[in-house]
């Protein structure tokens, strides 16, 4: 049911502290943040902004791809460059795109060899059961990258030992089609879920135009594991591969302006994760590695261009102490991780002259505390980046809850980010018309809020004012003489505030209604003197409001997501003109049908107001579209 995200009713005082067991003890994947700290957290006792995105959600709304679950999150601003499978960035609270950290069932999933951004244009709905969204600055826990916020996708533990099984297919406008599978079992001893899928879409004219079509595919699957050597001791695995090709309109390369060409990419991303946890008594102990590799090959009419590859091998420990009793409990972890990063880069339309390899690393040792009383939770957490190619860096977090009452609560934060320059800005990359600067210190970002929450169990809602602050920002500089481009680390501060909404309401048992809203102030200070530049791609309003439920064999989802009118750069003119994008409402539904034991009939539609809109400008985007799908279960 939709209203599983809500937060639970407080719970008895006794309850309030086994949130210190693993999330695999069955308790609902909703009621858990995994990320507001680095074990285990009840959202009734946490003081981070967060927002959880229920698995009955996400299967009632059933879409594609995540990012229009995604478009539900307050002060998250998605800019997609075209149809499916183009570039899509995720701002949060007003923060750059490679400033969100994105984790697919606990592995670090940003793309190392595409500007350490997360890909979302290529995560479909088959690689999450829930979605987190954690918003402000998060590095004291969970390292560089995460300045805006965090986005976890995570697995839910299958609850039955007799294997589930679900197929799902679907066809619908621009030639689009998915097939989908999934297989869920488990017990106490031992738990598998493994999801597979592909889509693909013929698509439209990026442009707009009636130039060619450019559509695209996608393969994806995950796996999650769990096997027990003992009554305290595990062992966990985790899993996800993505196979991607999107085709595209790049530039002209006599005038290097928009133009219908046969530009694609082709993605690869996968990564697998091996752990250990032993949690005897009071204790828990979890070591754990994760690789992840990754590939992007660009061609022009089939003949390839470039291409970059990366990878990233992660090593991490941490000890976790709980004591106390009565009306305080302590919580005190302390960990330690190590990471290297290797990222290649090379061309055909040089002959091989912009050629480029480079590697580094980065350990952290990190400390938090979590005090949890009858009435207030504080946390507080210490991170110390050792880098090898910078200067070492601390990252500080603090937060406070306070129960007014067993309805009402307050709750404020403090954090502190941090994000290192991507290879590109380093080292360059291809065409060698922009120079790396291996001088570029880490981005950092520092930032508050203070929120109040009320939850009487059938309706919830929460305001959060926030305000963060960011230093050392990596921009481009153009130099005229010589027609190349470069990075260098900007004087003063970028700043972005804003204020948060959320609202939720039970209706009935079967159905609930949810909102969010979000203003966003993200200007930038350019000069000593004064002016004042808003960010682009970034809306200063963000609304939406979704309605759904199940009764009687049906299952419905409505949604309205609201993008205000924001600023980007046209770089069709010399020197880039800013413009301005209008805002716009877009309108998704989908009605579902059990037509017998184990068979579902499904519509879908998007965009059923026949919206136009821009996410980037020049770029079009997708009209009125209907779906139908048909799913077999048991």
């Amino acid at each position: 049911m939709l209203f599983q995200d809500l937060p639970p009713p407080p719970p008895e005082d006794d309850q309030a502290y086994e949130e210190v067991a693993p999330i695999d003890d069955r308790a609902p994947d909703e009621h858990i943040l995994v990320t507001a700290a680095r074990t285990p957290r009840l959202r009734t006792r946490a003081s981070d902004a967060a927002t959880v995105i229920a698995a009955e959600r996400i299967e009632r709304a059933a879409p594609a791809r995540l990012l229009p679950l995604l478009r539900r999150v307050p002060a998250a601003a998605l800019a997609e460059a075209g149809p499916a499978g183009s570039q899509a960035q995720l701002r949060l609270r007003g923060a750059e795109a490679n400033h969100s950290l994105l984790f697919i069932d606990g592995i670090k999933a940003n793309d190392p060899a595409a500007a350490n951004e997360a890909r979302f244009e290529l995560l479909s709905t088959g690689l999450a059961d829930s979605i987190e969204v954690l918003r402000g600055p998060q590095s004291a826990l969970w390292g560089p990258e995460a300045l805006g916020g965090v986005v976890a996708l995570r697995s839910a533990r299958p609850s039955t030992r007799a294997p589930e099984w679900r197929l799902f297919t679907e066809t619908g406008r621009y030639g689009f089609g998915r097939l989908a599978a999934d297989l869920a079992s488990g017990d106490e001893r031992a738990s598998l879920r493994l999801s597979a899928g592909a889509q693909r879409a013929e698509g439209f004219d990026a442009l707009g135009g009636d130039g060619d079509k450019d559509g695209y595919s996608l393969l994806n699957g995950r796996l999650a594991a769990r096997l027990a050597l003992a009554p305290a001791t595990h062992v966990e695995t985790a899993a996800f591969g993505i196979l991607g090709k999107s085709e595209f309109d790049g530039l002209d390369p006599a005038t290097f302006t928009r133009a219908d060409t046969a530009d694609e990419t082709r993605h690869r991303l996968g990564a697998v994760r091996l752990g250990l946890v032993h949690a005897p008594g009071d204790w828990r102990l979890r070591a754990g590695g994760s690789l992840l590799a990754s590939s992007n090959r660009n061609a022009l009419d089939a003949a390839e261009r470039n291409r970059t590859a990366a990878e990233r091998l992660s090593l991490d420990a941490q000890a976790t102490r709980r004591w106390g009793g009565g009306p305080l409990v302590h919580q005190f972890t302390v960990a330690i991780e190590h990471e290297t990063e290797r990222f290649r880069a090379d061309d055909r339309d040089f002959g091989g002259a912009t050629r480029q390899s480079a590697e580094r690393d980065r350990s952290s040792l990190i400390a938090e505390w979590r005090g949890d009383h009858e009435v207030f939770a504080l946390d507080l957490a210490l991170r110390r980046d050792l880098f090898g190619q910078f200067a070492d860096t601390s990252s500080l977090s603090a937060g406070a809850l306070v129960r007014l009452d067993d309805r009402w609560s307050l709750r404020a934060n403090y954090g502190e980010g941090i994000a290192q320059p991507n290879f590109y800005e380093l080292f360059g990359f291809f065409p060698e018309n922009f120079r790396g600067n291996p001088d570029l210190a880490p981005e950092r970002s520092r930032g508050g809020d203070v929120g109040i929450a009320y939850d009487d169990g059938r309706f919830s809602a929460a305001l959060t004012l926030f305000e963060q602050r960011l230093e050392d920002e990596i921009v481009s500089v153009f130099d005229p003489a010589t027609f190349t481009t470069g990075a260098a680390n900007r004087e003063g501060d970028s700043r972005r505030r804003g204020a948060e909404v959320e609202g939720r309401a039970r209706l009935s048992p079967g159905l609930g209604l949810g909102a969010s809203y979000a203003y966003v102030d993200a200007g930038e200070e350019l000069a000593p003197g004064g002016l004042l530049l808003r960010e682009t791609r970034r809306p200063e309003h963000q609304a939406a409001i979704w309605l759904d439920g199940a009764a009687e064999g049906w299952s419905w989802s409505v949604a309205l997501n609201y993008t205000g009118a924001r600023e980007d750069l046209d770089f069709d003119r010399f020197p880039a003109a800013r413009v301005r994008l209008g805002d716009h409402v877009l309108a998704d539904a989908r009605l579902a049908r059990a037509i017998g034991r184990g068979i579902e009939v499904s519509v879908r539609g998007a965009n059923l107001f026949d919206t136009a809109y821009q996410d980037v400008i020049g770029y079009a985007t997708a009209g009125r579209s209907l779906f139908v799908g048909l799913a077999l279960s048991r």
